[in-house]
């Protein structure tokens, strides 16, 4: 599947960019790649660099109020400086790592409503700098995050929303400063005591943060709060575990 967006001119008679990508579905710590096309416009100009973005929507909590922004959260330049002669084509192919902690955008080919991803071309000619239009990226889980999210599922769990927000995890080695959180609603067996859970991964390399807050119920006598559980796995060992049993058990522990 390819997907175009064409970039302003920059300036009167100045280059156009396609990019086209031959992966636009990832997973975390894969690989972004494509290639960039140039066409010169009516004149010679030296291009500068050209440089891929990924960007997606983050929340942002303040004291006043609560918004929405956009992320440039991992960068890659695909091409150094070089002159461009007029009505030339270019093809820059690039390859871009992909970090392990992309949210997640879609399962089982469903996207989850309120994530958006994609990857944004910058061409800096003559210190004139566009940043164009977003082509759409989507990202699939990996299969140890599948495992967890399949469990949810076997718990009769269903989906709500998902959003990136603004902050750090505490005792979570992070390095995106926004992290990710798909939120479930209860069945039946839990919904007296839990309105919802919300669900963050934090992939690295080796294996996965796993974190879960639960909004529990409060009583007549006792308010309602938030409780958390954590895990930390290998990516093969989160293969193995029985999650629906884990996820299960934790949930019925809560007060």
């Amino acid at each position: 599947m390819v997907f175009k967006k064409m970039l302003r001119s920059l300036g009167v008679g100045g280059p156009s960019v396609d990019t086209v990508l031959s992966t636009p579905n990832v997973q975390p710590g894969g690989t972004l790649a494509g290639e960039v096309r140039i066409t010169g416009g009516d004149h010679d100009v030296d291009i500068e660099y050209i440089a891929l973005s990924l960007v997606t929507k983050v929340e942002i909590e303040t004291d006043d109020a609560d918004y929405d922004a956009t992320q440039e959260f991992h960068k890659g330049h695909v091409a150094g400086a070089f002159r461009m002669a007029a009505g030339q084509h270019t093809v820059v192919p690039f390859q871009i790592p992909v970090p392990w902690e992309i949210p997640i955008t879609e399962f089982y080919g469903q996207h989850l409503h309120g994530m958006s991803m994609g990857v944004r071309t910058e061409l800096s000619v003559a210190r004139a700098l566009d940043k164009g239009d977003r082509d759409p990226v989507s990202v699939s889980p990996l299969p140890s995050q599948l495992r967890v999210l399949e469990a949810f599922g076997q718990l009769g769990f269903r989906f709500r929303s998902a959003d990136n927000e603004r902050g750090r995890l505490h005792g979570v080695a992070q390095q995106l400063p926004f992290f990710q959180e798909i939120e479930f609603a209860p069945p039946m067996q839990y919904a007296n005591r839990i309105k919802e859970v919300e669900l963050t991964f934090v992939a690295d390399p080796q294996g996965l943060n796993i974190v879960l807050e639960a909004d529990n119920r409060g009583g007549f006598f006792t308010p309602s709060r938030d409780t958390y559980g954590r895990w930390y796995v290998s990516h093969q060992d989160a293969m193995q575990r029985d999650w629906a049993a884990e996820i299960n058990n934790w949930l019925m522990s809560r007060r």
